[in-house]
């Protein structure tokens, strides 16, 4: 079913629906400057977990990019502490605005998310907030250890995750980014091998179970980014009864939902992911809605077609509407590091406006442009970093992306003065926001960043490229 056909069948039922629709009684309305009148001011969205009964958030909370003192993100100052009274203010704004569903990982923000998480939800009543977090336990592939020393390992760090939390139980939990393969000095993309010793082999996901049948994980799921045959054997795995999977977290958004593969073969389109865990009656929380920001900067004329039909809206707003249309959505998440964007995200959820079939079609037509722009697909996780050789990937693949946004330079088709402002435009930029030390000509090819993105980039065949063009515009002369 394609996701036209399914708004069709879904969303009439949906806006009536109390499961998908209703309101938090507890929220508080608010309104947010220049929002426009379409958005906010009424009361959070709310999504029912069909397992449970929970009444979930549809906009959750992703702590995956914490401020830290000074200003700015864990990553982009990881020397500098998280600021846990902005993370303090930021989470009591959303409780206080109907956000419920909290996600987090041992891995998140140089380890230091869900010690600044608990603090902060430590604070509120345990019954008004869900808590998620996941068994990141990646770092233990392919060095050699036992089976049983995986496990043990794997035990200490959901233990450790409670302790952090200040909770004696788990609302979601996850086996984090199921389906890599290349890990690890691997040369293959089956992901299967990994499951395995993560997971299978070593009893790791026995002992989960185990801890679900006591009632201290109340929901258990996974995450996935990579081998699509990982993600069909643990849906088949639901399917005979041998797992059973109480919600699957994926990446959907409406570029990937035709164009995950397309952009990477290895990767997987949304409409599939989606289509699969839907069929089968599971809930589905997203990630990536905006692609690691992709979509809430776009170029200059999409923004006008986009504001040409929604002046007031920001340009976010289209993705976060998108993510949270489909019918089995539980929760879209959204790292929120900033004030401003909690607000405007706040608002968007507000409640929810679905997305008419006639939207659909215009978003579709915006995900083919961009697909052409064959912008690398990195979202900035850092996942990759950091580098061996001192690069810094997210922001030479940043700033590319942001000159295939921004301008026509990469396009073959000017000439003259303004080939000359934008490429001098580009060049400072680059040496601006990326030290010369560290932009992609310094690459040496060896592949350590590779197996640890989610997004399955080949980054040193991307630092060849880049590192061709900015040698192409130091070299060129406009006709």
């Amino acid at each position: 079913m394609d996701r036209r056909e399914f708004l069709k069948r879904g969303m009439g039922a949906a806006v009536v629906s109390s499961s998908l629709f209703s309101a938090c009684k507890g929220s508080k309305k608010q309104q947010v400057k220049g929002q426009g009148e379409l958005d906010g001011g009424g009361e959070m969205t709310m999504r029912t977990n069909p397992n449970t009964g929970d009444q979930v958030s549809l906009l959750g909370y992703g702590m995956m990019r914490l401020p830290v003192e000074g200003g700015g993100t864990v990553h982009e100052s990881p020397d500098a502490p998280v600021d846990q009274e902005q993370v303090n203010r930021l989470v009591d704004y959303a409780i206080e605005h109907g956000v419920n569903y909290f996600d987090t990982a041992p891995v998140y923000c140089k380890g230091f998310s869900e010690h600044a998480t608990g603090i902060a939800l430590s604070r509120h009543p345990r019954n008004s907030y869900f808590i998620a977090t996941k068994m990141s336990n990646h770092n233990m592939v392919g060095q050699g250890l036992s089976h049983d020393e995986i496990y043990r390992r794997s035990v200490e760090m959901y233990r450790n995750s409670m302790k952090e939390l200040q909770v004696d139980y788990i609302d979601y939990y996850l086996l984090h980014s199921i389906g890599g393969g290349v890990a690890y000095g691997s040369n293959t993309d089956d992901g299967m091998p990994v499951l395995r010793e993560r997971f299978l082999d070593s009893g790791v996901l026995d002992f989960l179970m185990a801890e679900r049948r006591a009632g201290r994980i109340r929901n258990l799921g996974f995450s996935f980014h990579g081998d699509v045959k990982v993600f069909d054997f643990m849906l088949r795995q639901h399917d005979e009864g041998r797992y059973h999977w109480d919600f699957v977290q994926i990446e959907l958004n409406y570029l990937d939902w035709n164009y995950a593969h397309q952009i990477n073969e290895r990767n997987t389109n949304a409409s599939y992911l989606y289509n699969e865990v839907h069929r089968r009656g599971i809930p589905a929380t997203i990630m990536e809605p905006l692609l690691g920001g992709r979509l809430a900067r776009q170029p200059d004329f999409i923004v006008r077609r986009m504001k040409q039909r929604e002046p007031e809206s920001p340009v976010a707003r289209w993705a976060f509407r998108y993510a949270g249309t489909p019918d089995g959505v539980l929760t879209v998440l959204s790292g929120m590091t900033y004030m401003e964007h909690l607000q405007q995200n706040v608002a968007t959820f507000s409640p929810l406006r679905p997305m008419t079939d006639e939207e659909d079609k215009f978003l579709m037509e915006i995900a083919d442009e961009l697909f052409r722009l064959n912008a690398i697909p990195c979202t900035a996780c850092q996942y990759c970093m950091p580098c061996p050789y001192g690069l810094n990937i997210p922001a030479i693949f940043t700033h590319f992306n942001k000159c295939l946004t921004e301008s026509e330079l990469i396009s073959g088709r000017l000439t003259g003065n303004e080939y000359l402002r934008l490429r001098r435009a580009f060049l400072i930029g680059y040496d601006r926001s990326v030290p010369r030390l560290r932009q992609a000509d310094h690459c040496i090819g060896c592949g350590q960043c590779a197996p640890h993105c989610p997004q399955r980039i080949d980054i040193p065949r991307q630092m060849r490229r880049i590192d061709e063009l900015v040698e192409q515009l130091k070299r060129s002369v406009p006709a």
